[in-house]
């Protein structure tokens, strides 16, 4: 469904989301369905482990959340007290971000030439448990709105980059959010309008978020705070209040502001309510705790781990390690402050560290085997490298081994070459050279592991072993609870409406 740019988006958005919740438009594919629940199950696992290390932004807004018990609320995460439902989101979805490990989309649709290549994550479906909890609604309704979230936030990454001109991508899962809340219980199409624009008109998150050496909470939690606004708004739309219309082509707001248009809005929207070209069937799974630009460099160390074990033989024969990516990677996480990171926030955010801290745990696993290397696969390296929380823990950030190889490696920007193939994929390529001269090329990677056009990779057993991993932090049984969220689509209105309520440890926090 094309929404152009010479009419009022912000209806046309609330006129779909209420006919594709009613059922009056939209028969996703099961291949959709599945892979919202794939990303679903995924976040919550990175949620609750978050929870259990007691990681302080989350703790901060759960505990925030119980002063607002409310008999007609909603639970947060790992408990069966209800809560005021923008303070159960916030504080779920500030969980679920917590690791940057959950889901990421790159803004790519080249069929239709929507390529802006905006940034988002699958943030938001505490919004839709929400909405279906609330409206009494089964766990296949919740699974739909998720779908519908997913389209109008992933479709928005593709057609305007609101990080070109410093503005945090969360405005995007914002505006989804407060039109999914809307339609799931019931809004009309012009309060999901006044609730779009307020979001606009009112809360606009700078990348001052997550600008500066060491990060902060700000960066992890902005997701949770742009949707506990923009449900908030749609709160009070519901009740009547009028917020600006148009908000689109409103010439004083941030798309005419920065993309400047005779009238219209600087864009067409393409939402998709049927068969399987979804916005999220091109969204990546990380595997582990990265942040995403660095997939290239991590497939790539992996894949000449595999070519050439002896390098894990002679580890000491590494002279260099150089990384040629493209733009924004380049500028993000290959920015010269991220070379001594001190913070979790920070190191997840540096490629020297991720790169040098997997290949250290590798060299530790050679070390520990029976002969003088070892012999893995990529997707088996995948898994037995997989970082962890533990890998950003202070202790580890300050690792003298990881150091030493974090002194060794060098960040080039690749130029046009490579920048012309983002965000089509994560153009990256790895080059060891070692003190007697040798040296060993990943050639150009372009869809590593996790990555949705990646088709070598088992992803299913990749994400298994990841969900294991987080999931023993935060219960002693995680297959019950990997089960518990994976039968989503299958769950009656009561068995969604104590979804949450588990017992979720109480693990030492991560120092």
């Amino acid at each position: 469904m094309k929404i152009a740019r010479d009419s009022n988006q912000a209806l046309g958005i609330g006129e779909f989301a209420g006919d594709f919740m009613t059922g009056t438009i939209g028969e996703p594919d099961a291949s959709v369905l599945d892979r919202t629940v794939m990303f679903f199950t995924d976040s919550v696992i990175c949620g609750i482990s978050a929870i259990a290390l007691a990681t302080n932004a989350p703790t901060v807004l759960r505990n925030e959340s119980l002063e607002y018990e409310r008999p007609d609320g909603v639970p947060i995460f790992g408990s069966a007290n209800r809560v005021a439902p923008e303070k159960a989101i916030v504080a779920n979805c500030a969980a679920v971000r917590e690791w940057d490990a959950n889901g990421t989309n790159f803004g790519y649709n080249p069929k239709l030439g929507h390529t802006a290549g905006e940034f988002g994550h699958n943030d938001f479906y505490s919004v839709a448990i929400a909405a279906a909890q609330l409206a009494g609604r089964d766990g296949a309704y919740a699974l739909r709105g998720m779908v519908l979230l997913d389209e109008i936030r992933g479709r928005l990454g593709e057609v305007f980059s609101l990080k070109s001109y410093r503005i945090d991508h969360v405005v995007h899962g914002a505006i989804a959010s407060a039109a999914t809340y809307g339609a799931m219980l019931g809004a009309t199409p012009q309060q999901i309008e006044s609730a779009i624009g307020m979001v606009v008109a009112h809360y606009i998150p700078w990348r001052a978020i997550r600008s500066g050496s060491q990060l902060s909470d700000s960066k992890g939690a902005s997701a949770a705070i742009s949707t506990e606004v923009a449900v908030l708004s749609m709160q009070r739309a519901m009740r009547g209040f009028v917020g600006p219309a148009d908000i689109f082509r409103n010439p004083e707001a941030i798309w005419r502001q920065f993309e400047p248009t005779d009238g219209d809005s600087p864009f067409d929207l393409v939402l998709t309510h049927s068969g399987g070209d979804f916005a999220v069937m091109g969204m990546h799974f990380k595997l582990g705790l990265y942040e995403h630009q660095s997939a290239g460099a991590l497939q790539g160390l992996l894949s000449l781990l595999v070519e050439h074990p002896q390098l894990l033989e002679e580890p000491q024969k590494i002279a260099s390690i150089k990384i040629i990516a493209y733009e924004p990677a380049f500028g993000i996480i290959g920015d010269p402050a991220k070379r001594d990171p001190q913070t979790r926030q920070s190191a997840d955010h540096s490629m020297v560290y991720i790169v040098a801290t997997t290949l250290r745990k590798a060299i530790e696993l050679a070390k520990r085997a029976s002969r003088g290397g070892i012999n893995y696969t990529s997707d088996e390296y995948w898994k037995v490298l997989m970082l962890s929380p533990f890998d950003y823990s202070e202790q580890a950030i300050f690792d003298h081994s990881t150091r030493l190889l974090m002194e060794k490696i060098t960040f080039a920007h690749g130029g046009p070459q490579y920048d012309a193939k983002y965000p089509d994929g994560i153009p990256t390529s790895l080059i060891i050279t070692t003190t007697d001269g040798q040296i060993y090329d990943s050639g150009l990677v372009m869809y590593p592991a996790g990555h949705a056009r990646n088709t070598t990779a088992n992803l299913a057993e990749l994400l298994g072993a990841k969900w294991q991993m987080l999931g023993s932090l935060a219960v002693n049984d995680p297959d019950a609870i990997i089960d518990r969220f994976n039968t989503l689509p299958n769950l009656s209105a009561a068995q969604l409406r104590s979804l949450h309520d588990f017992k979720i440890l109480d693990r030492k926090r991560l120092e």
